[in-house]
């Protein structure tokens, strides 16, 4: 069995729910499907529960008049007989009737998770019910019934497999089964989310329970390129990447995929194939255990990044230091990306400035600080093994015309990565593709 996930975007709209029903049932074999909320859905129902939250319920009934005026117009154009026009309208009606109840009463943030996860709700029944019309034997599998964090707020793998096996043995016999991304319950029983990732987190979760022999993440783009179309020139889709080469490249920037969500894939050992809503027929990119020996894959780019610099003489054969510093950060709950040292200091790299006053503050303790904002991660990504004499070469070639703040090498066999100002980074892109790919 396949899993095949399809974004906001991919049932945006009543021709884009149809597009993905036929993709799903093309193959004539038993599919799970995995499906967000229709797009812009998510910011209208967190807009509604920024609205409670503020007691201003007329602005709350406002967004919810024009949401269910919107799928109200989707219904119609979506179903092609009365009878099913008429029950997808009672359900969405009663939705938004669920939806409005919130504001009568006292909000709490229990209930914007409640609130958010109507709109995976809502549009897996609207495809179902398609589906259903069209002849298909399809059933939906709520994701509240099998779909559960520990209290750490990670997924219980033991209990996810344990539940949906069961309700997988108890649904025997249908071509489609689909579920929300997205939603979860946590260890006590309350809706939530399983924030990093979504529904490819969901559809990574699902594949890996069920030994699915294939996981995939359906969007607008073509798979993962080797570099950043938005910024630079004459990019492609690469086609294989190694689990690892994939989360460097979510991790450093490529926003395709999150780089938690494919590690249950990847301990699972199920292939997790990279797939274009808008063409269908193209291969994509396939992601899998397989290293390509000598090969560089891409590139990405962190944007939002700051450099930390503490110089201490005391440095100098002085244990603990290293120990002292980094217990700063993670005193602040602040993420390191680099780090470089010397003899008489440590540079560091973060992507979140909530808390950097503090930090600096509680650094000074320990020797003279210099803080650089504005900055970029370049990450190139690819079998960087030592061993492939050269590679690291032909990198930092491509960028000796631009002035590079930090090297990390060695830390992973998978990349090598350049701190640069962030203005430079249009043109440390452009040059790593023409060096890297482009001659």
């Amino acid at each position: 069995m396949k899993v095949m996930k399809f974004g906001g975007t991919s049932v945006g709209s009543p021709e884009r729910m149809k597009n993905v029903s036929e993709l799903i049932t093309k193959s004539g074999e038993p599919t799970f499907v995995v499906l967000s909320a229709m797009s812009g859905t998510t910011n209208s129902l967190v807009e509604i529960s920024n609205y409670l939250y503020k007691k201003n319920p007329e602005g709350a009934n406002d967004v919810i008049n024009r949401l269910e005026q919107q799928y109200m117009e989707h219904v119609a154009n979506l179903y092609s007989t009365d009878e099913y026009k008429e029950k997808t309208r009672e359900f969405i009606k009663g939705e938004f009737q669920y939806l409005r109840s919130f504001t009568k009463d006292l909000f709490t943030s229990f209930e914007e998770k409640s609130i958010v996860a109507q709109g995976e709700i809502m549009s897996t029944n609207m495809v179902l019910n398609y589906l259903q019309e069209k002849g298909v034997k399809a059933v939906l599998l709520s994701a509240l019934d099998f779909m559960r964090t520990d209290k750490n707020a990670e997924p219980d793998l033991t209990y996810i497999k344990e539940k949906l096996v069961k309700i997988m043995d108890e649904n025997e016999g249908y071509q489609i089964y689909i579920t929300q991304g997205f939603i979860c319950r946590n260890a006590y029983g309350e809706v939530d989310n399983l924030l990093r990732g979504g529904s490819d987190y969901t559809a990574s979760l699902v594949g890996a329970a069920l030994e699915a022999e294939e996981i995939q993440i359906w969007t607008d783009i073509d798979g993962m390129h080797n570099n950043d179309p938005r910024v630079v020139d004459k990019t492609e889709a690469v086609r294989q990447l190694h689990f690892e080469e994939a989360a460097e490249l979510a991790y450093f920037g490529a926003k395709i995929l999150h780089p938690t969500c494919i590690q249950p894939a990847k301990f699972a050992g199920i292939p997790v194939r990279l797939k274009n809503t808008m063409e269908p027929d193209a291969p994509g990119t396939i992601i899998d255990n397989v290293t390509m020996r000598g090969k560089i894959k891409a590139v990405a780019a962190k944007d939002n990044i700051i450099a930390i610099k503490i110089k201490s003489s005391r440095m100098l054969l002085a244990t603990g230091f290293l120990r002292k510093v980094f217990e700063i950060f993670e005193s602040y709950q602040t993420a390191i990306d680099m780090v470089a040292t010397s003899e008489v200091g440590v540079s560091m790299s973060i992507d979140n400035d909530a808390h950097l006053s503090e930090i600096v503050d509680e650094l000074k303790k320990y020797g003279t600080v210099t803080v650089d904002t504005d900055m970029c991660i370049i990450c190139v990504v690819g079998d960087l093994d030592w061993s492939n004499v050269g590679f690291e070469t032909l990198a930092t070639d491509a960028l000796k015309n631009i002035p590079v703040r930090m090297i990390s090498y060695g830390g992973s066999n998978y990349n090598i990565s350049f701190l640069i100002k962030a203005a430079d980074k249009k043109r440390a892109l452009q040059s790593l593709s023409d060096t890297l790919f482009n001659k």
